[in-house]
């Protein structure tokens, strides 16, 4: 693989086993709802996607207010769990320290959460911005993406996208760059090659 000057992280999944504590999070805001029982694995596939696709997927007819509060409701909880289930996958420490260029993040988190999430698991140091999505489109709109490479003034041919998910891939495509798909996330492999990843990896280290 050749060197890249700017590389884009997608977080959950990629960097991150955060899906326990997004589920268990995701569970206590549907606690006095029908749906308060399900199993924590159910909420797996959910990760990565914008919060009101995930309460209205749940919830067909959910009012817009009631959405909008489990939206908030979310925000309080999740980094109230201080992320105590939340594992930072093998080799990804190492592969960050050791890759040359610039790196930043593409994540449908918001920004200030992201930031938090990378200071509690002390990868803060490796990242030269964070970038979340901040009111304007999610993944697989490209413009997480671009946000990255307009901060370090950046040519899209210069730039390697690194996810988990398909979406991942697509605004990797839409925005021009070069993609790397791990196998190890929550993107089912199958659906991740139907975007064609210029890469793929079993570990971060392979970046390298």
């Amino acid at each position: 693989m050749r060197g890249f000057a700017v590389y884009l992280f997608d977080v959950d999944g990629t960097l991150l086993d955060s899906a326990p504590d997004i589920a268990a999070a995701i569970l206590e805001v549907l606690d006095g709802t029908p749906l308060r029982g399900l199993d924590p694995a159910a909420f797996k596939k959910y990760v990565g996607t914008p919060l009101h696709e995930i309460f209205t997927d749940l919830l067909p007819g959910l009012p817009k207010e009631e959405c909008d509060r489990m939206i908030a409701a979310y925000r309080r909880i999740y980094p109230a769990r201080q992320h105590r289930l939340t594992r930072v996958y093998p080799g990804v420490r190492e592969a960050l320290a050791a890759l040359g260029g610039r790196k930043s993040t593409a994540t449908t988190k918001q920004t200030w959460m992201t930031r938090g999430v990378l200071e509690h698991f002390d990868l803060i140091r490796y990242f030269d911005h964070v970038q979340g999505t901040d009111g304007f489109p999610y993944k697989p709109a490209p413009d997480v993406v671009q946000r990255s490479l307009e901060v370090f003034g950046a040519r899209p041919e210069d730039c390697l996208l690194v996810g988990d998910a398909p979406s991942d891939m697509e605004a990797g495509r839409r925005a021009g760059v070069s993609t790397c798909a791990v196998r190890y996330g929550y993107g089912a492999p199958s659906d991740l090659a139907r975007w064609e990843p210029d890469y793929w990896v079993d570990d971060l280290r392979e970046l390298v």
